[in-house]
């Protein structure tokens, strides 16, 4: 019988172990088991962001067209794109700034040629979405005006680019300004001025410059007479050419 107890217990203590090993096992199986789902998880929630982030920034809407530079005139042009993005423009060009009422479609066209990003609005966009577009044109080479007639709440243009978003917060803003603002790839007077002696502040209340008897030289094209000045111009320090 002494034998047979001791056997006995032998074989109760190899069950015993057999199964706390297999409560270990399993332990570690749900501890392994929680971690992967917990880091899977977080792998999930950070490429979420990741992607939504990216989406929410993409310029994948962006149109794109096709105008050559440096075609200029002293008439009234009608322009294909609303606002116009590239085509003739007149001799002078809008002084970068920001402008309370609609500019000239001419003027406007030209500082595009020079590298400017210009941001128009619906007239009755709310005063706190104009007052953060405002601090975003507030940089050089930066236009900002009102536009009647445009096709969405908020447009961004530049040389023969253009998107439209339809809120100040759109992240997208500051992609646009930050990838076609004064960039040589894509303005045809890489380098020129937004400002300087052939740069006018005038607002489409104003009238076009007159058509002179003869196409002038650059050194007899008339210089800016100002009739309103822009309500929070910045002072940029391009490289003039």
């Amino acid at each position: 019988m002494t034998k047979e107890k001791a056997q006995a217990r032998r074989e109760h203590l190899a069950r015993m172990r057999a199964e706390q090993q297999r409560k270990e096992r399993r332990a570690a199986f749900l501890m392994w088991g929680v971690g992967g789902l917990v880091i899977l998880a977080l792998v999930g929630v950070v490429g979420y962001y990741i992607v939504h982030d990216r989406s929410q920034k993409s310029l994948a809407d962006v149109k794109t067209y096709d105008y050559k530079g440096s075609e200029h005139t002293f008439d009234k042009v009608t322009y294909s794109e609303t606002p116009p993005v590239g085509g003739k423009h007149n001799y002078l060009w809008q002084q970068c700034g920001v402008y309370d009422k609609p500019i000239h479609n001419e003027h406007g066209v030209h500082a595009l040629e020079h590298g400017a990003v210009w941001i128009t609005y619906q007239p009755n966009l709310p005063a706190a979405e104009v007052a953060k577009l405002k601090t975003v044109a507030s940089s050089d080479y930066m236009l900002l005006s009102p536009y009647p007639g445009l096709p969405g709440k908020i447009v961004l243009s530049s040389w023969n680019h253009q998107l439209t978003v339809n809120s100040a917060d759109d992240p997208r803003i500051a992609e646009y300004i930050k990838k076609y603002k004064n960039n040589a790839t894509y303005t045809p007077e890489f380098g020129a001025a937004c400002d300087g002696e052939n740069s006018v502040q005038t607002t489409a209340d104003d009238p076009l410059p007159p058509t002179p008897s003869a196409q002038p030289s650059p050194s007899a094209m008339p210089s800016a007479a100002p009739s309103a000045q822009p309500s929070a111009a910045p002072a940029p320090s391009p490289s003039a050419s």
